[in-house]
């Protein structure tokens, strides 16, 4: 691409200038699409999810920085650090042309059935651990918590992308769109462990409501998607 009249083309390995006329390059050798192509919209919601989960985990890396990371929460940083990076498999899979489809690797490019079940294992033995809300709450009892709920709702959307996608025959892989929903639903249950590890209790969105045991928020439609 030739710059413009009057700009000296970028000398940086980032802003390599290709995108200036507002295309980007899908994965495997696939062509360039335009930066709103509902491809590049629904992983780039992904990489939004992944920043919000480096926030959650640099709150709790200042927790323990501090002295003040109660024990329970010792092996959360790693967790969200674990779904961060399979998180960059579920954009690989979104990024990828049709025609290079059949060079998908589960657990690698594509979201694999091991990925799904291991969040549902974390799901299933998280829940065990906590007190259950029995009605919405407000996010923002702890730093780590309230990062944790935005990287929830942040999946949320790209959910409500990649079901745009498979209406349209753009969704290479069966366990990506489960994936994506039952991770979101394990980001409310951790940050509700977050909350509960440092005895704090998640407040209610009504004033003057208590949050009891019983039927979680995410059991509810959250952000536009039923979970």
């Amino acid at each position: 691409m030739t710059p413009a009249p009057g700009r000296e083309r970028p000398v940086s390995a980032v802003a390599t200038g290709r995108g200036d006329d507002g295309t980007t390059g899908l994965l495997f050798g696939g062509g360039r699409v335009t930066k709103d192509d509902p491809r590049v919209d629904a992983y780039g919601t992904i990489d939004e999810a992944v920043a919000a989960l480096g926030m959650a985990r640099a709150a709790l890396g200042v927790t323990a920085q501090d002295g003040a990371l109660h024990p329970a929460l010792g092996d959360l940083a790693e967790l969200v650090l674990r779904f961060q990076r399979e998180l960059f498999v579920a954009a690989s899979e979104l990024a990828t042309n049709p025609d290079a489809w059949d060079r998908l690797v589960d657990g690698q490019t594509r979201v694999s059935a091991a990925m799904l079940e291991g969040v549902e294992t974390v799901l299933r033995e998280t829940e065990r651990t906590i007190t259950m809300p029995r009605e919405f709450v407000v996010p923002g009892e702890t730093a780590a918590s309230a990062a944790l709920e935005v990287g929830r709702t942040v999946l949320r959307r790209a959910e409500r992308r990649i079901v745009a996608l498979e209406r349209t025959g753009h969704v290479p892989g069966e366990h990506l769109l489960p994936y994506v929903n039952r991770l979101a639903d394990l980001l409310w249950v951790l940050a509700r462990a977050a909350e509960q590890a440092e005895a704090r209790t998640a407040t209610p969105s009504r004033p003057g409501g208590r949050s009891r045991p019983g039927t979680t928020q995410e059991t509810a439609v959250v952000g536009g998607t039923s979970s």
